[in-house]
């Protein structure tokens, strides 16, 4: 078993993903990177592992792969997620289990996983789930119903989780970010979506990154809603 300590990160192709492998190298962590469509890299502590964790099985596999390249898995960052704002009523059947299936399954199938790995280590473990402050703090602006219902499960599975685990050197920390300069977000809807903040702005990428990595280094914080929002969970 290696010495170097591995971290898992889903989503890892684009956006925060992409940034928080990157992070992670620089904290002199082996990766495991998941997306659906992630590429090998050249990087030999890199391993990209395709595959959509919305399937059964497929979060599983991710840290297996992990476990059999590298040994151990010490942090687990669950940041693929999917998000759909529409009114409650226009969802369909095939959006629930879209989003159920990443925001929920993908982060259930890997964490078991995951966590049954860093159950037979002396060293622990850390995971990290990226949710949302729509959970939270509704917006009439911006309907999201099954962001609020998945999400905000992953935010009380996170303390419950904290707890149950809290004596077996396992920590468990969300964060909750605002709306983020990603991809995700098309250059027009900017404006809008800035508004949306007390503070005026989107997000940036790194700001997410930086959050992660200080939950990473924070041995006495476990059970924590970290909001890198803007200000949008203290009102608006």
């Amino acid at each position: 078993m290696t010495t170097q300590k591995v971290a898992v990160i889903t989503g890892a192709s684009q956006g925060i993903g992409a940034g928080l492998v990157t992070a992670y190298r620089k904290l002199g962590y082996a990766v495991v990177a998941n997306s659906r469509s992630i590429t090998r890299s050249d990087d030999p502590f890199i391993l990209a592992i395709p595959g959509d964790i919305a399937e059964t099985g497929v979060g599983t596999r991710v840290i297996e792969q992990g476990l059999d390249a590298f040994g151990r898995i010490d942090a687990l960052v669950n940041n693929a997620g999917i998000f759909v704002a529409k009114p409650f009523t226009e969802y369909t059947d095939e959006e629930f289990d879209q989003v159920s299936g990443i925001n929920l399954r993908g982060f259930f199938e890997t964490t078991r996983r995951a966590v049954t790995a860093m159950l037979e280590t002396e060293t622990g473990g850390h995971v990290v789930n990226i949710t949302t402050t729509f959970a939270e703090h509704a917006l009439s602006e911006v309907p999201a119903a099954l962001a609020a219902l998945t999400k905000g499960g992953l935010n009380s599975v996170t303390r419950s989780l904290a707890i149950e685990y809290a004596a077996r050197n396992i920590r468990f920390n969300a964060v909750s970010p605002g709306v983020i300069r990603t991809p995700m977000h098309p250059e027009e809807t900017h404006e809008f979506l800035a508004a949306l903040h007390p503070v005026g702005r989107l997000g940036e990428i790194e700001e997410i990154v930086d959050a992660v990595t200080y939950l990473e280094s924070a041995k006495f914080v476990t059970g924590e809603i970290l909001h890198v929002d803007g200000g949008q969970q203290a009102g608006h």
